[in-house]
């Protein structure tokens, strides 16, 4: 996806423009990265910090699968619904949710080294 795209015009993720690509809501959206729905429609709220690092941290892991999925609505499919191998039944988004995204790519950068948790 392209980044520009999915930000507003003060350069903010904008949550309905990720959102709208994906077939999903902004309400849908919300809970999968943990976030509340004032949090993602009040435009006071979806400027803060907590708001527009998990967005950018989707944004981020979407552009990183999207390639390997074969587009971003598959890729959107597997970051809520695949198990990550080393990390229980947890997906990707529930890892995100944690704040843990950072596990994410680590988990994805030993994939790509042939190392499987």
């Amino acid at each position: 996806m392209n980044v520009a795209a999915l930000a507003n015009d003060q350069g903010l993720f904008d949550p309905v423009l990720i959102a709208r690509p994906l077939r999903t809501t902004v309400a849908e959206l919300a809970d999968s990265l943990g976030l509340g729905l004032d949090a993602v429609q009040r435009r006071d709220r979806v400027g803060g910090v907590k708001v527009q690092t998990r967005l950018r941290e989707f944004v981020e892991l979407l552009n990183i699968m999207e390639p390997r999925m074969g587009g971003p609505l598959m890729a959107y499919a597997w970051l809520r619904s695949e198990p990550l191998s080393g990390y229980g039944a947890s997906t990707a988004l529930e890892l995100v949710r944690e704040g843990h995204a950072d596990w994410v790519h680590d988990w994805i950068e030993a994939v790509d080294h042939g190392i499987h948790a």
